[in-house]
């Protein structure tokens, strides 16, 4: 074995050489220590967040991107919308509450649902994602995928009091939009019709308005694609065309159960 040439065939194939993992693995610990800044009673508020301005211009510079605005100044704007942000997330907290009959206190919410910790994550990201920082927040909701089975784009633009019951296999693509008070299931999917490289800049992915419920493993593709409010869609129901205000959509299986003849 030729080691030195090993090595050499390595290095050549290494396609990025400023490719620094340690932006993934400090992203993760940023994440971790803005929810419990956010959540955790022992974390003091005002400690934390000096820590976590050092943590956020360090990441910024592995990144090597080439920001419009220094590091330090999205910082500001991004502290200065966390209120907002922490109050959307209790008003979520709040619907997990009134939706599942299971839930035990709002404290189990906080530290034991999958959903409402993928939805914290993602409200954490999307600021950054709409201030252009963009490797961070995706790192950020994927951090919360590979925990929780739930993909949420961080450029998902999503409203008010929002739940989602099991989490897993939930995907809710870039471009999708969802507004108030909506209900997502297991396994459903907001996607987009086709994928190409040339749709990047067009809306792919549906808009779901006010009010909706969307049951298990239902799937809703195309940017044109809109549900009404107050509608409900069925579980496996497979949407690709929009749905009026007030409907309920339904996937029609045919099940046929046999049985064993009776033997004496």
């Amino acid at each position: 074995m030729d080691k030195e040439k090993i090595i050499a065939e390595l290095n050549r194939h290494k396609k990025l050489p400023y490719l620094d993992y340690r932006l993934k693995q400090e992203t993760e610990d940023f994440t971790d220590s803005l929810f419990y800044t956010l959540f955790d009673a022992n974390t003091p508020v005002a400690v934390n967040l000096e820590l976590l301005e050092k943590k956020f211009i360090r990441l910024v510079e592995i990144s090597c991107w080439d920001l419009d605005t220094p590091g330090n100044e999205i910082w500001d704007i991004y502290v200065s919308r966390l209120p907002e942000i922490l109050e959307k997330l209790n008003m979520d907290a709040e619907a997990f509450v009134n939706c599942d009959p299971a839930s035990i206190s709002i404290q189990e919410i906080y530290m034991a649902y999958p959903g409402f910790y993928a939805i914290a994550i993602y409200r954490l990201a999307h600021e950054l994602h709409v201030q252009g920082v963009r490797l961070i927040a995706r790192l950020m909701t994927e951090y919360a995928h590979r925990q929780t089975g739930v993909d949420i784009n961080p450029g998902a633009k999503i409203g008010k009091s929002f739940f989602i019951d099991h989490a897993t296999g939930v995907v809710i693509g870039e471009t999708a939009i969802i507004h108030d008070n909506v209900k997502i299931y297991q396994g459903v999917t907001l996607g987009a019709l086709y994928v190409a490289k040339n749709l990047e800049k067009t809306k792919r992915h549906p808009t779901i308005m006010s009010n909706v419920t969307i049951y298990a493993n239902a799937t809703i593709l195309g940017g044109k694609t809109v549900v009404g409010e107050n509608s409900i869609i069925g579980g496996n129901a497979w949407v690709t065309s929009s749905v009026p205000p007030n409907s309920t959509v339904f996937h029609t299986p045919e099940i046929k159960i046999k049985t064993a003849p009776n033997v004496q």
